[in-house]
């Protein structure tokens, strides 16, 4: 009897003891899991430690921006698997005559001087990439660390000719002019830049030329590339440079400028994500267009009005190289990265794109562009001209049954035209919520 009495005691002994022990183990592990903001706050450390790479030299933009001057080689896109031995191009191999000689009567100060705010404090040294830092608030604001730099799936503009079955209801409008039905090897065009208002932090306005291939579904290859007034990427409404890739309609791949590993630069003067500032480029003759209305500048200049771009195919090796102007190669996307596109594009679209975000059936007041309609013109609205598109031959050549897509013409639009001057054009845009877009 007393056996089982002290046997029944041990047990309960034993019992007590395991209870204790898993209890402790339990507090230990609470005790070491920091909170969810810590938490948070090391996962954004670590992201930031992978983007932003060790400079070889700082500098300091005015408008609050750090350029951090990194090694060609250490850039973002060699942190790709893929990339581990890749040898940079310098140059695309060839380049379709007449890409970017439009301009010839023109200075070459005008035409070949791209200046960016941070330039007023230093240049990059050669061997180096300027690359825009990114902050901790930049990260924080993203909806996730893992979407930060990344477009919505749905924001691709759906012609109804691409598919009639598909409508736009992401809350992202466009409007823009396409053309589709063949191989495309690479696209051009000459915009205006602006400095459009944004209603909501959360909201964007871009103008940009599209490369794609593949259906309108998950498995869409597209290459972007324009300018953007984005608060919720930078922080601030300055119109920005930026470029955009994606292999899978923006689920898990790709990111905007140098965020992930894909695109390379090779250029050490143009900072992706770097502003263009109106106050500095008005006094040498650079981008951003503005029109007088009294005394205040809030629209056209003329001698800034020109901003070359163009995407285009290198057939030798596979990769889509963007460039700038008359003499800016920026960089280029290597063939791997995409399904579709590694051979050619299906369809070329260039245009116009806001977010709205209003609740409600309501809409917002972000403008598209210069925030005027196309019908207002020369001066007032916001144009692409000199449009062309390179064939099968790898001639630049006047594209043809150039189409336009809109979602709602009554809050952005867009028009067409062709004359001997500008060849194949378009005004698109608008100010977004007016009496007959409410």
């Amino acid at each position: 009897m007393a056996d089982a009495y002290f046997s029944t005691r041990s047990r309960k002994r034993i019992v007590l003891l395991f209870f204790f022990v898993v209890c402790g183990l339990i507090s230990l592990s609470c005790a070491a899991r920091p909170p969810k903001a810590s938490r948070q706050k090391l996962q954004v450390h670590k992201h930031l430690k992978r983007l932003n790479k060790p400079p070889v030299k700082t500098i300091e933009s005015p408008d609050g921006d750090m350029i951090d001057c990194v090694h060609i080689s250490h850039q973002p896109a060699f942190d790709h698997p893929f990339l581990k031995d890749h040898k940079i191009q310098m140059r695309p191999n060839y380049h379709p005559e007449g890409l970017y000689d439009e301009e010839k009567t023109e200075s070459k100060e005008r035409v070949n001087t791209i200046n960016q705010l941070w330039h007023v404090n230093g240049m990059c040294p050669e061997d180096t990439i300027p690359i825009r830092r990114t902050k901790e608030d930049d990260v924080l604001r993203a909806s996730s660390v893992k979407r930060y730099g990344k477009k919505k799936h749905t924001s691709i503009p759906i012609p109804k000719s691409a598919d009639p079955d598909l409508d736009n209801e992401s809350g992202h409008q466009h409007a823009i002019a396409y053309v589709e039905g063949d191989k495309f090897y690479g696209a051009k065009a000459t915009m205006n830049v602006w400095e459009p208002k944004i209603q909501q932090p959360n909201e964007f306005s871009l103008s940009q030329i599209w490369i794609l291939g593949g259906s309108f579904g998950e498995d869409l290859n597209s290459i972007e590339a324009g300018w953007q007034v984005s608060p919720d990427l930078y922080g601030d409404n300055n119109t920005r440079l930026f470029t955009y890739w994606t292999s899978d309609a923006y689920q898990a791949t790709g990111c905007y400028n140098l965020l992930c590993s894909g695109f390379i630069q090779i250029n050490n003067n143009i900072a992706m994500g770097a502003s263009i500032s109106l106050f500095l480029l008005i006094g040498i003759h650079n981008m951003i267009s503005v029109f007088l209305s009294g005394s205040q500048l809030i629209g056209y200049f003329k001698p800034i009005e020109k901003y070359p771009f163009g995407i285009k195919l290198d057939e030798k090796e596979g990769n889509w190289w963007l460039q700038f102007g008359n003499t800016y190669v920026l960089g280029y996307w290597p063939s791997f990265l995409f399904s579709y596109l590694a051979d050619s594009a299906s369809m070329i679209e260039w245009g116009g794109e806001v977010v709205n975000s209003e609740p409600d059936g309501q809409h917002t007041s972000t403008e598209m562009g210069s925030g005027r309609f196309p019908e207002e013109g020369f001066g007032k609205a916001s144009y692409f001209r000199n449009i062309q598109v390179v064939d099968k031959e790898y001639n630049l050549k006047a594209p043809k049954d150039i189409g336009t897509f809109t979602e709602q013409s009554n809050c952005y639009d867009v028009q067409t035209g062709s004359n001997s001057d500008w060849g194949h054009y378009f005004y698109y845009g608008g100010p977004g919520k007016n009496p007959n877009c409410p």
